[in-house]
């Protein structure tokens, strides 16, 4: 069975989000960057698959510019097998994005195809399902548990009500929560080992896909600083500020 994994580089979970002074987007320049939580996730059921015999291939893609390959290397660091770069300078919307792995899955031909279910940059939750219906396959989103059952997936996932569990033919596509597993960190001799593993990079144009945006972001704002709380004395003196704060609510 073949496998591919979708990553994407983003600005590290750790790191505190800037906006650039001129509002045009989140400052990314001289800052960490890393692999998408949820998609490491997905990288680890792919590795977690593979390990128990049900995979022999794990293909990696990821959409950006040259430095992504970072997040490639990681990837092949934690067991996958061979990467590929779909390089572009451009910022590219989710749509846009769906478009290009499903060229990717086109030509590769997977199994099973593995993403995280959003990225912590944009939080769009779109990508899974966007190539789901480009590519005509079943999906299963959220999922928290994924089992092989020959020629089929049995996925239990997350929603509003609990767990659910679906099964589902392959080849399919499955987004990942962050409740799928514990993602691996990869030993020095395996970050080593991912560099002379098989990498290729490809400009985005070359896949005829048209990379122009649909939408205009006129300014990127951070959110109003948060007021400083008020310590009371005595429970009257909390009840008076909440009847005040209340009356002032249904005055307006």
């Amino acid at each position: 069975m073949k496998i591919l994994v979708a990553v994407k580089r983003v600005v590290d979970h750790n790191v505190r989000i800037r906006v650039r002074p001129d509002g045009s987007g989140v400052e990314t320049n001289g800052v960490r960057m890393s692999m998408n939580p949820f998609c490491k996730h997905a990288v680890e059921a792919a590795v977690q698959l593979a390990e128990a015999g049900a995979a022999d291939e794990i293909v990696i893609v990821s959409i950006g510019p040259k430095p992504a390959n970072d997040v490639i290397l990681t990837a092949l660091a934690m067991g996958a097998h061979r990467g590929i770069l779909v390089e572009t300078d451009q910022p590219l919307e989710t749509l846009v994005i769906a478009k290009l792995l499903a060229k990717v899955v086109e030509e590769e031909q997977p199994d099973l195809v593995l993403l995280g279910k959003q990225a912590v940059d944009d939080d769009s939750n779109h990508v899974g399902q966007m190539l789901a219906a480009l590519t005509a396959l079943p999906q299963a989103t959220f999922a928290s548990e994924i089992k092989l059952d020959g020629h089929a997936l049995e996925v239990t996932r997350e929603v509003d009500s609990g767990r659910e569990t679906i099964g589902l033919p392959l080849p399919a596509i499955v987004t990942a929560d962050l409740r799928l597993n514990t993602p691996r960190n990869a030993a020095l001799p395996m970050v080593m080992k991912a560099r002379s593993k098989p990498l290729a990079v490809r400009p985005a144009a070359e896949f005829g896909v048209d990379l122009s945006p649909r939408l205009t972001v006129e300014m990127v704002s951070p959110p109003p600083e948060r007021a400083a709380g008020v310590t009371v004395n005595s429970v009257a003196e909390l009840a008076a500020i909440i009847a005040t704060d209340v009356n002032e609510m249904e005055a307006i």
